[in-house]
């Protein structure tokens, strides 16, 4: 399978705008960047497409969570979540309970999601990371993996947290591939393109 490949430039104005220069991901919590709060408030509605039409709000709306996650606001981002009754917007509870420190919950958020189509492609993308990035013993079953498993992950973010593990960079970095996946996704569906019919072998709706 043909790995992923992460491009901003796809995005509308405003949205591209505000990935310039690759923010990074934090594996906890962080600290909101409230210098990019205006323009986070800025996208709600049409305007995060634009000029291209919304034609699935709840996908525009998972999008909207997932860029104020990445900016660190959580509590934010958790508003917006909570707009929705979606695998995408049970991914993205998941995804900022994971970082929150609340790992139950995140392991519960993540049963509601069931298989998602960016699983297969975010394994492989896990690998790839995997075979250049140093890592422990406890890291070792992304580097193996071939299907994707949230709840192991989350298990691996507490490890390094809690500093029971020295494969913190390799989830950062894998993290921070699962972020562009799952946004990808829900923006190109958002705007009416299937994105997952590139991820061979993905699950469906």
């Amino acid at each position: 399978m043909e790995l992923f490949e992460y491009d901003p430039t796809r995005y509308a104005g405003p949205v591209r705008a505000l990935l310039r220069g690759d923010p990074p991901l934090a594996l906890g919590p962080g600290k909101p960047r409230e210098a990019r709060r205006g323009d986070l408030e800025a996208l709600a509605g049409a305007v995060l497409c634009a000029p291209r039409e919304v034609v699935d709000r709840d996908m525009a709306t998972a999008a909207r969570a997932g860029l104020w996650l990445l900016f660190d606001f959580l509590d934010e981002a958790h508003a917006v979540a909570q707009e929705l009754n979606t695998r995408e917007g049970a991914y993205w509870h998941g995804f900022l309970h994971r970082r929150e420190g609340d790992h139950g919950n995140a392991k519960f958020w993540f049963r509601k999601v069931g298989p998602h189509p960016v699983y297969r492609p975010l394994a492989a993308l896990a690998r790839a990371v995997a075979a250049d990035v140093q890592h422990d013993a406890t890291g070792e079953f992304l580097a193996e993996g071939e299907v994707w498993d949230p709840y192991a992950f989350v298990d691996l973010c507490e490890a390094c947290v809690a500093g029971r593990s020295r494969s913190e960079l390799l989830c950062r970095m894998v993290q921070r591939r699962e972020w562009e996946l799952l946004f990808d996704f829900c923006y190109r569906r958002a705007v009416g393109e299937r994105p997952e019919r590139g991820y061979a072998g993905a699950g469906r709706r």
